[in-house]
């Protein structure tokens, strides 16, 4: 299969911060959706935006939460949205399609990790639902005022990616529950939901991307016990981090985000995967945390993951 999997040389690196990949650029008068823009990655991406003169509008499970996240940071609307509840995906949409404003950044930010084993809606996954579904649901929902916009949007994926591909004859996981590897699916889907939409969306002037932000410690670890990140060698016991370089700030983690959706330099490209603010190379043969799996880039199945997932949530701006 070839690919667009290839390092343009953007100048920037995993050190770099969304302020950095900001710097000289003026948002002045351009719209952003940030999910989940009030917490971790996405406060820290909303801030950015806000401070290179973007309006920002952050959707939110929890409303009076994210209004005192973001209280103090200009240009922040507050709505509410639950991801796993198609109606409320739904009502998000209406309300903002009404306001007759266009989109400029999409960026689906928002998402759970490793959470027990959950349902939600007709019984989905939580993870594939969440981080998947109902992001499909939400931008195929604001197709209108993305459109109009010529937005990039921008599909924050993850490293996990590697742990799987998209389990086709069970995506739901009805049979047995394997935490880790239901993050994987999530993520995978997350990137080749990237590589449709913008083989659908170019025409209209809107590309997307999916990225891996970096190791990053956030609420995201909110379902992880002490001893498993223990185990897993990232702090100690007293919440320490073992190793610091393995980890980005948030500064850091969010601006593989902000650099996709904002950047000249990716002018003219989209349906790509990204990491430490440049184009990610394939992964590795040997089995290394690095790039992009073929699996999550791979057109045919992202054809048929968008098929799936206009089946589940009864929305497809590109149906007919």
């Amino acid at each position: 299969m070839t690919t667009a999997q290839h390092k343009i040389g953007s100048g920037y690196d995993a050190k770099s911060t969304a302020d950095d990949v900001l710097e000289g650029l003026d948002l002045s008068g351009r719209l952003a959706i940030v999910t989940g823009g009030y917490s971790g990655l996405g406060l820290e991406t909303t801030r950015a935006l806000t401070k290179a003169g973007a309006r920002v509008i952050v959707p939110a499970r929890r409303p009076d939460a994210a209004r005192e996240a973001v209280a103090g940071l200009p240009g922040v609307e507050v709505d509410e949205l639950d991801l796993g509840d198609l109606e409320s995906v739904r009502g998000f949409a209406d309300r903002f399609l009404s306001s007759g404003r266009t989109v400029d950044y999409m960026i689906d930010n928002a998402g759970i990790m490793a959470c027990p084993e959950t349902r939600v809606g007709p019984g989905w996954e939580a993870q594939f639902a969440t981080n998947h579904l109902g992001h499909f649901a939400l931008v195929n929902r604001l197709w209108p005022a993305i459109a109009a916009g010529g937005a990039r949007v921008v599909s924050v994926s993850s490293t996990g990616h590697h742990a799987s591909g998209i389990r086709w004859d069970d995506v739901h996981w009805s049979h047995g529950y394997d935490k880790w590897e239901a993050y994987g699916q999530a993520k995978t889907a997350n990137v080749l939901f990237a590589v449709h939409l913008d083989r659908l969306g170019a025409d209209q002037g809107v590309r997307a991307f999916a990225l891996h932000p970096g190791g990053i410690l956030t609420p995201l670890q909110r379902h992880l016990a002490t001893e498993e990140m223990v185990e897993r060698g990232w702090i100690d016991e007293d919440g320490n981090l073992l190793h610091p370089d393995l980890f980005k700030t948030p500064e850091q983690g969010a601006a593989t985000q902000v650099w996709a959706a904002t950047s000249p330099q990716l002018d003219g490209l989209g349906g790509v995967y990204l990491e430490d603010c440049d184009i990610a190379e394939p992964a590795p043969s040997d089995g290394g945390r690095t790039g992009v799996k073929e699996w999550a880039i791979d057109p045919e199945q992202a054809a048929r993951l968008w098929k799936l997932s206009a089946d589940l949530t009864g929305v497809d701006a590109f149906a007919g």
